[in-house]
């Protein structure tokens, strides 16, 4: 439990970071109280999507990974985030990517600020 509340976390504040950075992917909200409970919530559809959707991708797209010498995580990293810019839509949560360019730099941006995070929160397996 304490593993996915950390990995929750982390994605939270990689997706907030991608969000201030880039102009194109936007969390809106009434107040800021409600944009922290939206972003969140993102990351809790981001974290589902990682774990049942980007394992099934990664296998299919392996010949893709040996031929790219690994590039192409940098696209199967922007399609999870606009799958969950979508379910986040379906789910009327206002979280939005807005085009392939933006989600191939914020899927940049999530996976090295998520990568950091997890390296300086505390964790179970310590």
């Amino acid at each position: 439990m304490k593993n996915f509340l950390v990995k929750t976390i982390a994605n939270a504040g990689a997706l907030g970071v991608a969000i201030w950075l880039l102009k194109d992917i936007t969390l809106t909200g009434d107040n800021t109280g409600r944009q922290a409970l939206t972003l969140i919530l993102v990351a809790l559809v981001f974290g589902v999507v990682n774990v049942v959707v980007k394992p099934i991708v990664k296998l299919l797209a392996f010949p893709l990974f040996i031929l790219t010498l690994g590039l192409i995580t940098l696209v199967i990293n922007a399609l999870m985030l606009l799958l969950t810019s979508w379910l986040a839509g379906k789910l009327d949560l206002s979280f939005d990517v807005d085009g392939f360019g933006t989600a191939v730099l914020g899927g940049l941006i999530v996976s090295i600020v998520a990568w950091a995070l997890h390296v300086v929160l505390p964790d179970d397996q310590d």
